[in-house]
């Protein structure tokens, strides 16, 4: 086991003390320990948001972009380099929200990342709006006579387009917490942890609010059942099925055949593309100035 104490980095911390963050971030690190990943064999990768901010606090490579963008980020991070354990770590704002469509295209793709949302039904980061999963009729900062619309139930979206692994997780429980985490960055494929973090500053419930509605997963629950794991999954907001939702057997990953294409070398290993390569293919794709002006008489 790699000693969590590498995970450290020298970060200033911008999170309220006491926030649920500091639950994943620990729970996450010990999953990581237990897998026996050393920091270079990591990348997290994220949006924006105060979940977002994760990869500066655990030792690893990182990307931190743009809002909603981290999912296409990490494909192209892994199919460069599927040696890497790539992770997508961000809020439900930009995951479910900005990133929704990205989410989407990856549940047909089945890129070989893990993706972890920090579910607060709120964005903290900007004080208080409400998210895809706020529940109906609560006010927020920006909804003052309460949201309209129904919460997005991301986890049974997931399920029903046959994502690989589904869970759902609660940063009130560490132990359990580290325990999905390592079933889901071990899976081949695509997995997906929906983490139940409480907004202790501009959230709307207090912590014993989500431990008053949180529930196991029965322990019989067959995880091929897709129909079982999608009830489980609409149980949410009215209380909240902790565990593994759903588990398909492993299929193709995305990318895969590019590097089979390339006899099982990583694109970052090949050598740089000949200047001269490149610029007669960017030839067949400018427009000359006369052709341009012969285009503009003759219209």
């Amino acid at each position: 086991m790699i000693p969590i104490e590498q995970y450290r980095t020298t970060a200033e911390n911008q999170w309220c003390p006491g926030c649920p963050n500091f639950g994943i971030q620990t729970a996450l690190k010990r999953a990581l320990s237990a897998l026996d990943l050393a920091p270079h064999q990591i990348c997290l990768v994220s949006g924006i948001g105060q979940a977002a901010k994760t990869p500066h606090y655990i030792a690893s490579n990182l990307f931190n972009g743009l809002h909603g963008r981290a999912i296409p980020v990490a494909t192209g991070i892994q199919i460069a380099n599927p040696r890497l354990k790539t992770i997508v770590i961000s809020g439900d704002g930009c995951i479910y929200g900005e990133g929704g469509n990205h989410l989407l295209h990856a549940f047909r793709r089945n890129p070989n990342i893990t993706v972890l949302v920090h579910d607060n039904q709120i964005y903290a980061l900007t004080k208080g709006q409400g998210s895809p999963t706020t529940r109906k009729g609560e006010k927020t900062r920006l909804q003052f006579d309460g949201v309209k619309s129904d919460p997005a139930q991301m986890l049974a979206t997931a399920i029903v387009h046959d994502c690989g692994f589904v869970a759902r997780g609660f940063t009130g429980n560490l132990d359990n917490l580290a325990g999905l985490l390592q079933q889901a960055i071990s899976y081949r494929g695509l997995s997906l942890v929906n983490i139940l973090q409480p907004c202790i500053t501009w959230g709307n419930h207090p912590v014993s609010w989500y431990q008053e509605r949180i529930v196991p997963v029965p322990s019989g629950h067959d995880r091929t059942d897709r129909a079982a794991a999608i009830a489980f999954a609409l149980e949410a907001p009215e209380r909240f099925p902790v565990g593994v939702l759903y588990q398909r057997p492993e299929r193709a990953v995305f990318g895969e055949d590019h590097v089979r294409a390339r006899n099982e070398s990583p694109m970052f290993a090949l050598p740089p593309v000949d200047r001269d390569i490149i610029e007669r293919e960017l030839d067949t794709l400018r427009v000359s100035r006369n052709r341009t002006q012969e285009s503009i008489g003759e219209e």
